[in-house]
């Protein structure tokens, strides 16, 4: 017989009804889960990497025991492919910051078995040929989420995770701030190592529900604007963005390793993409450069133009 839900008891957590962004995609736990999930269905043999890319997608690589090259960028972020990519062979691209949806939109056309990692363009629509994945957190303020988009009617039959144990630095950001969280947060990524593919919680995914996504790509869109206009000329990165990306961050590149300290020291706290890359590369290549020299502007949806003017006060008086 079924149980119905209990009535009464405590009132909970209140989070606003909505609907999610991506209502028809696999929703999963975690972003390197839901490349497993590809690799699980299409069952490459070897799979091409970007250099410049975050070592947590070896995990499943790892895991599967797939066989994984690297390949190179070159300065406008787009792969530089010297190799052949057979029918048991895939590659991954990474629109980087969000703003290099042409690439990938190029490389669709052209490449059968490429996987799409979109972790850093949330908002950025899958297209229907090519394997895609997301994730969650890098946009907004949830312990875990991602989703996949995959042209495969092959389905993994999965248990659904719990996130309650992964809030701690949430919390803290809200009641107490952002840098007394930050120990959490450290923790909480350590959390996310090696879990089993899991649909996404109904914690994270209710969250997900009740957030305004309109707001989140205004106030991301305004914001990347400000600082293009503001530093476009002294950009060493120079990017093809349209009025339909919605970034992740600015991604400014200045020849000064010195800045981001000089930053983080002023309360401009500045990601690092990725420190895996100082050991996979050598001082003399585009990646290493990258990794040591890209400034990634925080442009989300907690910040205003006010905050955008204090940045590029900063910055300009740095340089």
């Amino acid at each position: 017989m079924h149980l119905a839900e209990p009535i009464g008891g405590f009132i909970g957590l209140q989070l606003d009804d909505g609907d999610l962004y991506y209502p028809d995609l696999i929703a999963l736990n975690t972003g390197r889960n839901a490349l497993e999930y590809i690799l699980r269905i299409r069952k490459f043999k070897t799979i091409y990497l970007p250099y410049f890319t975050c070592e947590v997608l070896l995990e499943p690589i790892r895991k599967l025991k797939i066989a994984y090259r690297y390949y190179s960028l070159d300065k406008n972020l787009c792969p530089i492919i010297d190799f052949i990519i057979d029918e048991q062979s895939c590659l991954l691209y990474t629109n980087y910051f969000g703003v290099k949806t042409d690439i990938v939109t190029s490389l669709t056309s052209k490449i059968k078995n490429i996987i799409i990692d979109n972790a850093q363009a949330f908002f950025t629509k899958p297209i229907n040929n090519a394997d895609t994945f997301y994730s969650c957190r890098k946009f907004f303020g949830v312990p875990d989420g991602a989703y996949l988009h995959i042209g495969s009617h092959k389905r993994l039959q999965l248990q659904q995770d719990e996130s309650i144990h992964r809030f701690s630095h949430l919390i803290k950001g809200v009641d107490i701030n952002t840098e007394n969280g930050y120990a959490d947060y450290v923790e909480n990524n350590k959390s996310l190592v090696n879990n089993d593919i899991k649909e996404m919680s109904r914690i994270t995914k209710s969250i997900l529900a009740g957030t305004n996504y309109q707001k989140c790509i205004t106030s991301r869109k305004n914001n990347f604007d400000y600082l293009h206009d503001q530093f476009f000329d002294i950009n060493l990165l120079k990017m093809s963005y349209t009025s339909n990306d919605v970034a992740m961050v600015y991604p400014l590149l200045i020849d000064d390793p010195s800045l981001k300290k000089k930053l983080i020291e002023r309360k401009i706290f500045i990601a690092t993409y990725w420190p895996n890359v100082y050991q996979w590369t050598s001082p003399s290549s585009f990646e290493y450069n990258l990794t040591n020299n890209l400034i990634a502007l925080p442009i989300d949806h907690r910040y205003n133009l006010t905050d955008m003017e204090r940045i590029v006060k900063v910055v300009k008086s740095l340089l």
